[in-house]
């Protein structure tokens, strides 16, 4: 076989992070199972554990896509004006350039798993936004256009 020049193969336990290094980030802890370094940054992977109902304000990422599947539980995600109502096993794909959002619906734990093709700096907002004190939404609109991203709506409501 030829020799492999590319990433070297990286094995990540379940329930762990990449680097040992969990990120709390609006009511998730984020464990990172694909870095962005791993990868040149070409993907990065996370699985988020969510403690309870609510997700993310409607959001814009300009440069890539993001992939989520939902582990445990159900949610609500928003890509452009349709609303899918997923439940574990279930995807969908928010292509760069369209509004989406997500809302966990289910009471008790839940995880999604993202993926981010390219990576761009996905996994440096998440470290920044989880080393925030209060995580305001003017802190969070800061972050996310440092980050390629844009805030442009509200979360989903949860009844």
């Amino acid at each position: 076989m030829p020799p492999h020049d590319g990433p070297a193969p990286q094995r990540v336990a379940a329930d762990t992070d990449r680097f040992n290094q969990p990120r709390q980030f609006q009511g998730a802890q984020l464990l990172c199972k694909v870095s962005t370094a791993d990868t040149a940054g070409a993907l990065c992977v996370f699985d988020a554990h969510r403690s309870g109902k609510g997700g993310p304000s409607l959001h814009i990422h300009h440069d890539q896509e993001e992939w989520i599947q939902v582990v445990a539980g159900t949610f609500d995600i928003q890509v452009g004006t349709e609303v899918f109502h997923l439940a574990a096993g279930d995807s969908v794909l928010a292509p760069r350039g369209v509004p989406h959002a997500f809302a966990q619906t289910s009471d008790g734990p839940a995880r999604l798993l993202t993926v981010y093709q390219p990576a761009g700096s996905i996994e440096a907002f998440f470290t920044e936004a989880s080393l925030l004190v209060e995580q305001t939404e003017e802190d969070i609109e800061r972050l996310a256009q440092a980050h390629g991203m844009q805030i442009v709506g509200p979360p989903l409501r949860v009844d």
